[in-house]
């Protein structure tokens, strides 16, 4: 699998972000869906990356910057034909290595609590996320779940 920098006008990256923010709704009202739309993830803070396996997508993820030293994960996303095999994770560990390249301090998500992102949240927290208080903009939320990692 190859990690790539950007490709948001992709059109298979397209289709999985509109995926993931109908999904999103499925699972929570809208005022508690935080999915960024493609204008949003297109901003100068924020680092997409697409995972392709053999020109197929896999997946995808981003990186926002909410100062010099946190720095938030976003749309993370498994195409539906590659869930289970590790492209989550091995996306995860990029943006760890990166966010320590930037010398981010600590780096933070916010996910859902419904049964459907219990995988999302297992795997955060085999890669040391821990549970914590809502950070940056975000307020208490019963739908809303809240994760960060120190990094050294």
């Amino acid at each position: 699998m190859e990690i790539r920098i950007g490709f948001l006008t992709h059109p298979a990256v397209i289709a999985l972000l509109e995926e993931h923010h109908q999904d999103m709704l499925i699972h929570s009202p809208p005022e508690s869906v935080h999915a960024l739309d493609l204008s949003s993830l297109a901003q100068e803070n924020i680092t997409f990356w697409s995972v392709w396996n053999n020109n197929e997508l896999a997946g995808c993820g981003a990186l926002k910057a909410l100062d010099n030293h946190h720095g938030e994960i976003k749309s993370m996303r498994t195409s539906g034909n590659f869930l289970r095999q590790g492209v989550a994770k091995l996306l995860l560990e990029h943006m760890l290595v990166e966010a320590n390249v930037r010398g981010y301090q600590k780096l933070s998500l916010e996910t859902g609590t419904m049964a459907a992102f219990l995988p999302a949240q297992k795997l955060y927290q085999q890669l040391g996320f821990e549970h914590c208080q809502p950070f940056a903009d975000y307020q208490e939320d019963p739908y809303s779940t809240f994760m960060s990692k120190i990094i050294s």
